[in-house]
């Protein structure tokens, strides 16, 4: 698997043998178990599958975590905290140097283009934790929950952007548009390849660039348009 960006990589492993070894182990299962899930969803995987995927006895996995759910919860903890650091550094950042000058425009793209350039610049990385979330975000129950836990925080400063970017405007409209913006976001991690079939080839549910060059306008578009008074 590919590395991910230098500045997110985890320390040089030192220490021990026995600590070097048990940390490689894990980043194995880890790496396995993110590509079942986003091929197969949470309910369509195992421990054994996972297992499975190595070439490891089950006993190993149940040595490191407790079972499905615990090797699930870790797949999120080593990559969602990036994506949500980088897009509320993004969004501090960018209410900091616009102050009173926060437009629709401005808020979505720091929030749409930070993750998508994630997936632009490390996609062998990514794509498959993309597609987890995206799965997520479609799902109540346990995914209902991991987006909470790791996003609701990002969606909350994008919102009161937004506030600020249309001050008197219905915060239900407001909410409804982000309801909007988050579905169609996941929905391109997903990169299900429905597009590139409908468009005959003419356009690539894998063209992270053409989403990057067209989200932001499309999306503040209709922000505004359901935001308006009347």
């Amino acid at each position: 698997m590919s590395q991910p960006p230098q500045d997110d990589r985890r320390p040089s492993r030192r220490g021990r043998p026995k600590d070097i070894a048990r940390e490689a182990s894990i980043e194995r299962i880890l790496d396995a178990a993110e590509q079942l899930f986003a091929e197969y969803g949470y309910h369509g995987v195992t421990m054994k599958g996972v297992a499975q995927a190595i070439g490891v006895s089950p006993t190993l996995l149940h040595y490191h975590f407790n079972g499905k759910e615990s090797i699930f919860e870790a797949v999120w903890a080593r990559k969602a905290p990036i994506s949500a650091r980088k897009r509320l550094a993004a969004m501090q950042d960018y209410a900091a140097t616009a102050g009173d000058a926060v437009t629709v425009e401005g808020a979505l793209r720091v929030w749409i283009d930070t993750d998508l350039d994630l997936q632009i610049e490390q996609t062998e990385y990514w794509s498959a934790f993309g597609r987890i979330a995206a799965q997520a975000n479609s799902a109540g129950g346990w995914g209902s929950e991991k987006m909470s836990t790791y996003f609701d925080p990002v969606a909350a400063t994008l919102v009161d952007l937004l506030k600020r970017a249309m001050p008197g405007t219905s915060e239900e409209r407001i909410f409804w548009g982000f309801h909007f913006v988050s579905g169609a976001m996941t929905h391109n991690l997903a990169r299900t390849g429905r597009l590139d079939r409908m468009s005959g080839g003419l356009c690539s549910s894998d063209d992270f660039h053409a989403i990057k060059a067209h989200m932001v306008t499309f999306m503040a578009a209709g922000f505004k348009a359901i935001c308006q008074p009347g």
